[in-house]
Order: C-alpha cells, then structure tokens, then sequence
C-alpha cells in the first residue's frame, strides 16, 4: 500500500478532512481582543463566510480544503437548515465550550477508501435556546444539560442518518446516506447533500473564483459540475431527479451584521428557499454553493429512505463531460450501487 503512504498520496486526496465545527475557534478569529466565541459565534455560521476552512455534517474535502460536500437537513420544525454541529460556546457552557449533538463514526480505512458515519436527528424542532438558556443558569457543580435531557428525543423520537463514503478510485467517491425514522409516528424530512467552494477570493490574495453549475445527467439524474483553477473539475452527480439550488458562499451582510451590500444569493440562500419558503436568494444555474434537495412528507415509523450520489473528477479533454454523464455514475461499473462492496481493501 505504498500508494497509500504520507500527506501527497493520491487515496488521501479526498477524505473527512471537513471540520465538524470551523465557528468560534482559533482558526476563525479575526477580532481585536482575541475572543474568537464572541467574534464568530454560531449564529453568525449561518450567514457568514469562512476563511480558512468550513464545517459540516459528515463532511468530505481535499486535501487543501478548496471543495466541500456535507450532508444539511431539514425536519420541517427547525428554525434553520442543520448544516453543521450544535454546541455552547466557552463561556456558555457552565463547563466551558461543548457540542450538543449525538454523532458516532462508525468504520473509516486509513486511506479514506472507506467511512461511514451515525447522526441522529430529532423529530422535534431543535432546542436551541434550551440548551443555551439553561446551561447558563448552572454553576461548575452542577451537570451539563445535554440533548438527550431536553426530552426532543423521548420515544425514539428522531431520524438516524447513516452517511457512507466509498471510493471507487482515488478521484472517485461513492455517497451514499439512509434516514431510518426510529419514533412512534410518521415524520417529514429533508436532505439535502451541499457541495460548495471554500471562499478563497474575497481577501485579495487570489481573486478567481471557482464555479458550480447545473448539468444534466443521463436518464433520471441531476448533475453539478465543479469547476477549480488549481483543483480541476469535478461532476457530483444525484441518483433519482432532486430540485437542485444554488446560491453563493458569501456572507450574508445583512442577516449577520445589519450593513447593505454584497452578494444578492448569499450562502444562507439555501436555508432561505427550504426552511422559509423565499427562493429570491437563490440562483437557477450556478453559483459557488449547491443543493441537491429530496424532500418527504411522511417516512413511516420503522421505514427508511435512502440518496446516492457520485463524486468524480473529469477531464477536459472536449466531450469528456457528455461522456461520463452517459455512464450512469451514480452506481459503481454502471451497476448497483454497494458502497461496500466499491471500496478497495482495508491496508493490513
């Protein structure tokens, strides 16, 4: 497995490099007194650009973090899309920062051929405030208040959401991602797998900007192709027909700090069309941030639905684009698709 071998090897070019939370921390600080929880607290992740990285649900990168994609849902109660882990920061939790969500990485190779990853979602509308609010009033002797003590998740009340990634090759990725509704009645749900652009061209340093755009699969798909200066191109492309949305990764000026100006479709623009039902700030053909959105109104309980999709490189030789949209990517070899069973051998 020497191919597998060190930082430049090409099976660790893609990988779950994506950050869980990018919001509040050191890596994000841009203030004058070095408080980064008050500088770029997680409300401001919604609506605000990142520079030096950006997180996700179950996320996958390269390695230089320039393409993202991650799974965001929706349970139709929320106040926002959930499109990166929940937590308090360090001066909000009575024990200092925390998460407060329920995730578990399952398998993984070292080469990243292989992962799967567990995330729970609860049925109700996420407590958010709760969490904030109570956790505030708690001194150091007292316990944390977590998700599961909010009572969202009382009988079995939630989705588990199972995401596996499997390589086919190493510039070949196989999504898959099972909602399983594990409570007592029937429950609505979204997801909506995003794909977008690390913002690398609004400090000066490098002013190009990458570009995702709308591009029809064969049969019953939906494509994105990915377009990057130093990256190249890149086709995600979603078994069955989900509307597909695209915005821009721009901070959103007014929503995060009262000021005019900037982009019309900023990145907040997907959460805008789902969860508030204004698609003004999204575009139809391009952007730098995409969708793929399924939507269901009713998963039995005990029932699961399950999205595919396909992330692989193309060349730009002309008509290496039609060509691979012809192949039926989304299942490995034009067959099935068994994410297992596409992955090549753990390395002994």
């Amino acid at each position: 497995m020497a191919e597998s071998r060190g930082a430049d090897a090409p099976w660790r070019l893609w990988g779950p490099y994506l950050a869980a939370r990018q919001w509040g921390t050191v890596r994000e600080d841009y203030s004058a007194d070095g408080d980064a929880w008050a500088s770029f607290p997680f409300d401001h992740a919604h609506t605000r650009a990142y520079r030096w990285g950006d997180d996700g649900i179950a996320g996958l990168t390269d390695r230089y973090g320039f393409l993202n994609v991650a799974l965001a849902l929706w349970n139709g109660h929320d106040d926002r899309l959930k499109e990166r882990l929940f937590g308090l920061t360090n001066s909000q939790g009575n024990h200092g920062e925390d998460i407060k969500e329920y995730w578990w990485h399952l398998d993984a190779t070292p080469t990243h051929s292989y992962a799967e990853t567990l995330y729970r979602y609860p049925h109700r509308a996420f407590p958010y405030e709760h969490l904030v609010t109570e956790n505030a009033a708690r001194d150091r002797e007292q316990p944390e208040l977590e998700l599961l003590d909010t009572g969202v998740l009382e009988e079995n009340r939630f989705f588990d959401v199972v995401i596996r990634h499997a390589k086919g090759g190493p510039e070949d990725v196989l999504i898959e991602i099972t909602a399983t509704n594990h409570g007592p009645d029937a429950a609505p749900l979204h997801l909506l797998p995003q794909m977008w652009f690390r913002n690398t061209w609004v400090w000066g340093r490098d002013t190009r900007v990458p570009k995702l755009s709308f591009a029809r699969g064969s049969g019953d798909q939906a494509a994105v192709l990915a377009e990057h200066g130093y990256l190249g191109r890149y086709l995600l492309v979603a078994d069955g027909e989900p509307r597909v949305l695209f915005c821009d990764n721009e901070t959103d000026e007014q929503a995060t700090f009262g000021a005019s100006g900037g982009s019309a479709y900023p990145k907040n623009g997907i959460d805008s069309a789902v969860v508030h039902g204004d698609a003004s700030k999204t575009r139809r053909h391009y952007g730098t941030k995409a969708a793929f959105w399924w939507h269901w109104d009713a998963i039995d309980p005990g029932a699961s639905v399950t999205v595919r999709l396909r992330l692989t490189r193309v060349a730009r030789r002309p008509g290496a684009l039609r060509r691979r949209l012809a192949r039926h990517p989304v299942g490995p070899l034009g067959g099935p698709f068994d994410p297992r069973a596409a992955a090549p051998r753990r390395p002994r």
